[in-house]
Formats: structure tokens, C-alpha cells, sequence
């Protein structure tokens, strides 16, 4: 039996530095708190709180005072910022580079839209964390786009700056750029920014073409990982069999008979000991065969 773990799988920059910096904390203080799960996978989660580290909510974040705080890789808007230093908060600031540039330009475009004349389109997940520091960058007032059936909330008569958040599909992204350009009025302008991390967006026909290539998929992801779930639809539609599971003991054997080759891959936000863990797991399941 073939036994593959995709070494393109697994934590992304952003994680990985949000991570390191969770843990170096750890190991001088003991303790730490960060502001939502500073990853979409439960058991790394896991692993952190065992070493100290204390998930809290925005609520949470208001009663609490002169101790440190992480920010995860997906950033946060200036009220977060704000509230800390009210509540004497030192944060230890992992927003990803790419999210906080983005933010930027985003808070720069805002800033110079004066009389608000401009609609400022974020292509994203609704209430997602990323995007929420996105849309708190410009007071609130960014339109939310999720899809091209979203797109019936743009006024075509007026201009329109369009950015995405950074794990969005790049093949989406051009849909909604053809739409817009299509749609808008030749007396508006249309302006828009390709801000799709490539760490992400170089992975899916890599992980289409991974998935081709085995018998059995297993994809590995937290049930709260966006990424996750797009890159899973990408194997699914490759191999029709592939499973998404959050542990080795999700796995079942009956998906492992009559198959010559497994491979095992991941989200973003997907630990490599965890897919290590699962082949482990096939090894014991199917006998030590490989």
C-alpha cells in the first residue's frame, strides 16, 4: 500500500508565525490569552490550551485588564485595537503580513474616498474574521460580496473598488470582475485589487492533481476551516473518493478496500503531525501493510 502525505499541506505562513509566536509566550510566561481560536483546527487548539493558552470572545476581551492578548493571523479592525489600550492590553500583534497589508490599502482607499462616493467591495465570507478586520477598516461601510449571486447589492451608476479576502478562490474572483465590468455604468469607474494570497490560491490545482493521483483521498481539516472546505471541494470534484475527516479516528476502513494508493492532505490551518497521525492510523488499521 502507497501511503502519501501532500508536502505542499499544511500550515501557511501567516499560521505558522501566529503559532510560533503563541509559543514562545508560552514558554516564558505559562499563560496566554488570544482572541478566537488562533487556528480552524481543534486539535492544535487542543494542544496549545495544554500548554497554556486561553481562547476568549470579543465579550471576554472587555473584562479583562493590563494582561497580554495574541491576535491570530486573520486580523482585526481598530476597535479591537482601540479597546485594548482602554483596557491597558498589551497585544502581541500575528495578524499575517499579507492580511495587514490588505488592511491597509483598504483603510488608505477609505480615507481618500472623502465624500463616500466610492463603493468599496470586499469579496469574502460574511462574518468571517478576516473580513471583519477588512470591513472595520472602513467604519463599517464596505459591501460584503460572497458570491456573483451577491452582486444585485452593487449600485452600477455609482464607482466601485473591489478587493478580496485573501483565501477567496481566484477563479471566483474573475467571475465577479467580468460581472462588474460588464454591469457598470460607462460614467463610473471600476478599480479593482487581486489581493488573493498566492500561498493559497497556488494550491488548488496542485491539490486537484494530488487527488488524482490516489485511489483514496483523506483530507484532513478543522470543521471550522474556510479554506478547508473549498480545498476539499477540489479534491472531492478530482476524486469522488475523498473523505474530510478532523482526527485518525474518524477513519473508517471500509473507504481503504479494494485501493492500492491513499493520499493524505490538508487545509491552511492543518498540522502536519495530525496527517502524520493518520497514516499511522492506516497502518495499524490495514495491519502494517503499506
Amino acid at each position: 500500500m502507497n501511503i502519501e502525505i501532500d508536502q505542499g499541506s499544511g500550515f501557511c505562513f501567516g499560521v505558522t508565525r501566529a503559532i510560533g509566536k503563541a509559543e514562545e509566550e508560552l514558554n516564558k510566561a505559562g499563560h496566554l490569552y488570544c482572541l478566537g481560536d488562533i487556528v480552524h483546527n481543534g486539535q492544535e487548539c487542543d494542544r496549545l490550551q495544554g500548554l497554556g493558552l486561553t481562547t476568549i470572545n470579543h465579550k471576554e476581551l472587555k473584562t479583562i485588564h493590563r494582561t497580554k492578548v495574541l491576535l491570530r493571523a486573520h486580523g482585526e479592525p481598530p476597535s479591537t485595537y482601540q479597546l485594548a489600550e482602554r483596557n491597558e492590553i498589551e497585544i502581541i500583534d500575528a495578524t499575517c503580513p499579507v492580511v495587514l497589508h490588505l488592511q491597509e490599502r483598504i483603510k488608505k482607499e477609505y480615507n481618500n474616498n472623502n465624500e463616500h462616493r466610492k463603493q468599496i467591495v470586499i469579496f469574502g465570507k460574511n462574518g468571517h474574521a478576516e473580513v471583519l478586520g477588512l470591513v472595520g477598516q472602513t467604519e463599517g461601510t464596505a459591501i460584503v460580496i460572497e458570491s456573483v449571486a451577491d452582486l444585485n447589492k452593487l449600485d452600477y451608476d455609482k464607482d466601485i473598488c473591489l478587493y478580496s479576502q485573501t483565501t477567496k478562490p481566484l477563479d471566483e474572483f474573475r467571475l465577479i470582475v467580468e460581472y462588474i465590468e460588464k454591469h457598470i455604468s460607462p460614467e463610473a469607474t471600476f478599480t479593482f485589487y487581486d489581493t488573493i494570497c498566492r500561498q493559497v490560491a497556488n494550491r488548488m490545482p496542485y491539490i486537484r492533481e494530488f487527488a488524482n493521483r490516489h485511489d483514496v483521498i483523506l483530507f484532513v481539516c478543522g470543521k471550522k476551516s474556510s479554506n478547508g472546505r473549498v480545498l476539499f471541494k477540489e479534491c472531492k470534484d478530482a476524486n469522488p473518493k475523498s473523505y474530510m475527516i478532523d482526527t485518525a479516528g474518524e477513519i473508517d476502513i471500509r473507504w481503504l478496500h479494494d485501493c492500492n494508493s491513499i493520499g493524505i492532505c490538508g487545509a491552511t490551518s492543518t498540522p502536519k503531525w495530525l496527517m502524520e497521525e493518520c497514516k499511522i492510523r492506516i497502518e495499524e488499521l490495514l495491519g502494517g501493510d503499506k
